[in-house]
């Protein structure tokens, strides 16, 4: 048995009009400086947004999809060896992944020019339910140096 002191999981309310703790975890991590109701006024205006473009009639499966789309399933984290850094990769768990797969969504719904943040996560939400754009990519350069690394797999521990 462990002697440390692991750190439990916090359960998050769900959101209060789809009832589902993915959109809620996805409004914590677009809130600014405590600004929850700012956050979930911009996600919701930004899914029916996404479903309109979509024309989908239910937004939160939609939503779903383009997050599953969006999230990856390795990666590389560093192992230093006998004076050496090695580029190792691993599988992520899943909790990681959708984490790591809000947050490219975001950042790249951020980086978008000249247009509201509401305009910017639905555009980028269309992109990821269609396997493009920018959120894509990143996930794929994030599965390209997992695969060219793969003779060090063996590293891993």
């Amino acid at each position: 048995m462990s002697r440390r002191r692991r750190a439990e999981k916090r359960r998050i309310d769900p959101d209060p009009i789809y009832q589902s703790q993915t959109l809620a975890k996805f409004v914590n991590k677009l809130m600014y400086g405590g600004k929850k109701s700012t956050a979930r006024a911009i996600v919701y205006a930004a899914l029916e947004k996404f479903a309109e473009k979509l024309k989908a009639e239910n937004p939160l499966a939609a939503f779903e999809q383009a997050l599953e789309n969006a999230k990856p399933s390795l990666e590389v984290k560093s192992r230093r060896i006998g004076g050496a850094t090695y580029q190792v990769p691993v599988e992520i768990a899943p909790d990681r992944r959708v984490a790591m797969a809000m947050q490219w969504i975001i950042t790249f719904a951020r980086a978008k020019p000249g247009r509201s943040m509401t305009e910017g996560l639905s555009s980028e939400l269309v992109d990821c339910y269609n396997n493009q754009g920018a959120t894509i990519k990143k996930k794929d350069d994030t599965h390209r140096m997992a695969e060219a690394n793969k003779a060090f797999a063996h590293y891993k521990w």
